[in-house]
């Protein structure tokens, strides 16, 4: 376990060095920057489009509308772009939720705001539902760090408002926070892999609710 830890450590450290990089990169003015950011947008839209592996730094760079020497002003690699498109999609998705589950104290309440907004910016987004529902789960690499950065953030968030729904006496205090922030995350994550491959477009977001619903029932306080 100690070997484990200590060899985390360089990786860390150059995934660090990696966003340093990338941030002194688009440092040097908002025309840098929203070259940057095409980068990542065109990534996700031609990952989702031919799939990883088939394709290349070429492609991207066309889709972005910069030369393909460009990107390697910010990225080591193709892992790297996708990481870091990935990365940044859910630090925005975070930050959206914190800000919409500040107007409200009801912990119930804060599961649907946060059910809602799973499935619409998804919605909002087929492409980077593709990739994330897709393509990341196809390397066990690319799913651990995914895992273990950004999915353990979210996680935490959705344990955080299941402790105040039972400090509030609103869920029982035997429920597991841990259990059932899965069984949400995973209700949730099936529904947008079940649109993402069906072949009929319906409201993603009308799910939310149903869902709550169904997991309050074994979740809420009863006399």
């Amino acid at each position: 376990m100690a070997q484990s830890r200590y060899a985390e450590r360089p990786k860390r450290a150059q995934r660090s060095q990696d966003r340093s990089a990338a941030a002194r990169a688009t440092s040097n003015g908002a025309r840098a920057g929203d070259k940057y950011q095409r980068i990542l947008d065109a990534a996700i839209a031609v990952i989702a489009e031919k799939g990883f592996h088939n394709s290349r730094v070429a492609d991207i760079a066309e889709r972005a509308g910069v030369a393909d020497g460009t990107i390697y002003l910010y990225f080591k690699s193709k892992e790297q772009i996708l990481m870091t498109a990935l990365e940044s999609a859910f630090e925005a998705f975070i930050a959206q939720a914190k800000m919409e589950l500040a107007a409200s104290k009801d912990p119930i309440a804060k599961l649907r705001i946060l059910a809602r907004l799973h499935l619409r910016e998804l919605a909002r987004n087929r492409n980077l539902a593709v990739v994330l529902q897709t393509e990341l789960r196809q390397s066990a690499k690319f799913l651990a760090e995914f895992s273990q950065r950004e999915l353990k953030g979210y996680f935490n968030l959705i344990r955080e408002i299941i402790r105040d729904g039972q400090q509030a006496g609103a869920i029982r205090q035997k429920v597991s926070d841990t259990i059932a922030a899965a069984c949400l995350f995973g209700a949730l994550d099936e529904l947008v892999t079940a649109w993402v491959l069906s072949s009929r477009d319906h409201d993603l977001e009308a799910h939310a609710d149903p869902v709550i619903d169904l997991l309050l029932r074994g979740m809420e306080e009863r006399s």
